[in-house]
């Protein structure tokens, strides 16, 4: 199971897209107040987000409800300023993925608290990271593609028998 956690998202159009990375890979999406967005029934209607019923959705106040709830085992942080690459991390079991918001990334208590499960995705020093759904994108099809992808490979249209 991979769990991707957001950590006060601000823009909503970043956390549609996430929403539809869960719908499609199975993964939990849980949303760390304060939401900068309303996801109410009416206002996901509104957005037309077709897909939102097949996403697992949990919200909390803080972080620390979360860990509360959930516990830290599996446990990685994506933030820029990660020690180390993506690819050394041991995706196997149950994945918590957890991202900050678009402004600030993860708060720095955070990550001097879990620093040795704070991981980077490798991109060009005159940049200054990647849009918040691509990275969660990234992350959550490296832990997928580690475990199996388990419930999710099926042959395409354009696949012949052999």
């Amino acid at each position: 199971m991979v769990d991707i956690i957001l950590v006060e998202p601000e823009i909503p159009m970043n956390t549609g897209n996430i929403a539809r990375t869960c719908a499609a890979t199975g993964a939990r999406l849980h949303l760390i107040e304060p939401l900068g967005f309303d996801i109410s029934d009416r206002a996901v209607k509104r957005a037309g987000l077709d897909y939102w019923h097949l996403v697992e959705v949990y919200t909390y106040p803080d972080t620390e409800a979360y860990f509360h709830r959930w516990g830290t085992e599996g446990l990685w942080l994506a933030t820029t300023k990660g020690p180390r690459s993506y690819h050394e991390a041991d995706f196997t079991g149950d994945v918590k993925l957890m991202f900050g918001k678009e402004t600030a990334g993860l708060p720095r208590v955070l990550r001097e608290r879990f620093w040795d499960r704070c991981l980077r995705i490798p991109i060009r020093a005159e940049a200054r990271s990647l849009n918040l759904a691509n990275s969660v994108a990234v992350l959550c099809f490296e832990a997928l593609r580690q475990q199996g992808f388990p419930g999710l490979l099926r042959r395409g249209e354009m696949a012949r028998e052999s």
